[in-house]
């Protein structure tokens, strides 16, 4: 099983074309759609989504992954294997909490192959699409194996106190696990402090709150309105976290 996880968005050809390598070279694995709108060129962001997510998939899904504002300069193509799962793209830190998370059991490779032909600005397509291809037909993994500390994020934080990610509801996913945080704190954001509800409908309509959200991550919400609207909340936007609820 492919799991795609791209900043593409759903318009234009370039998942269309990802999609067409993978089945051309790889006929028999299904692809998922998971995020083709992970958060646009920041692979600091995307890494702290992509780890969340990721742990829902069973083991032997191979994740292509493309966030990639440095794509055709000196960042590495990557293969990671950990938790059981296979993830190929670039080494900018995409891979940093996967890695962090699973280590000393995950193991990292450098991506030695490359086509005849390829396009500067779109490895997707014809580096790690043909990859993951390569590795879902039993292949041996094109690349050169590489210590776990290699190409690694040492300076970014376990929990991510920011806005990773906004849905279409608006409502906005931080980088902050569950296990973290208590219950009874609150959240302040943009000077507005937001206590804990179960989910939507605990709350009266029209009013925000944080709470967990299906994959363990804290999220920011509204009962039937925009909490990225409300708050002017966009990725990046910074969350800190107090001791008690707020009236």
């Amino acid at each position: 099983m492919f799991i795609l996880f791209t900043d593409f968005g759903v318009a234009g050809p370039y998942l269309g074309q990802m999609k067409a390598k993978l089945i051309e070279s790889a006929p028999e694995s299904p692809i998922i759609d998971l995020f083709s709108d992970a958060p646009s060129q920041n692979p600091k962001a995307a890494a702290y989504l992509l780890a969340a997510y990721a742990e829902a998939f069973p083991k032997g899904s191979i994740f292509v992954c493309v966030v990639d504002p440095g794509v055709g300069g000196e960042r590495p193509g990557v293969i990671v294997e950990a938790g059981g799962r296979c993830f190929v793209g670039p080494g900018n830190g995409l891979f940093e909490m996967i890695l962090r998370r699973t280590e000393p059991a995950a193991e990292i490779w450098e991506i030695n192959w490359q086509p005849d032909n390829i396009s500067a600005s779109f490895h997707g397509r014809d580096i790690f699409a043909p990859v993951a291809a390569m590795i879902a037909n039993g292949d041996r993994k094109p690349g050169s194996e590489r210590s776990v500390d290699w190409q690694r994020q040492n300076n970014w934080p376990d929990e991510l106190a920011e806005v990773i990610y906004i849905d279409h509801y608006g409502n906005a996913i931080t980088g902050i696990r569950e296990h973290v945080v208590k219950p009874t704190i609150a959240l302040r954001v943009n000077h507005v402090y937001l206590n804990k509800a179960v989910t939507f409908s605990s709350v009266p309509e029209g009013q925000a709150f944080w709470y967990v959200n299906s994959n363990g991550m804290v999220e920011i919400a509204a009962n039937q309105r925009s909490a990225a609207e409300m708050f002017d909340l966009t990725v990046g936007t910074k969350i800190e976290l107090s001791d008690a609820a707020h009236c």
